[in-house]
């Protein structure tokens, strides 16, 4: 939940998808799910020349079983608050 809640404080940014068959998409995260499914707007490829037919793509929806790694705007990852909050989530799985 930890990694769900924190895309969703990023909802209306801009960040770049990587996949996992080395595609990577720019564009604006429109909603994630708790499967970490993606769904993104105004989508443009990093190289259009390798993937021509992506071109006319305007928004795309993104299974998150394919995603390899998001990058984030350098300015939205609080690094210090995804520390503490996987430490408050490994403590609490501890107890159960």
């Amino acid at each position: 939940m930890l990694f769900y809640s924190f895309f969703k404080s990023l909802v209306g940014k801009d960040v770049v998808v990587e996949l996992k068959n080395d595609l990577s998409i720019c564009g604006t995260l429109h909603s994630v799910d708790q499967f970490l499914n993606i769904k993104l707007t105004d989508i443009s490829v990093t190289d259009p020349d390798k993937y021509p037919h992506m071109l006319s793509v305007k928004n795309c929806f993104i299974r998150g079983s394919v995603v390899r790694y998001v990058q984030l705007p350098p300015d939205e990852c609080d690094t210090q608050l995804l520390q503490d909050a996987a430490r408050k989530e490994a403590a609490q799985n501890k107890t159960r």
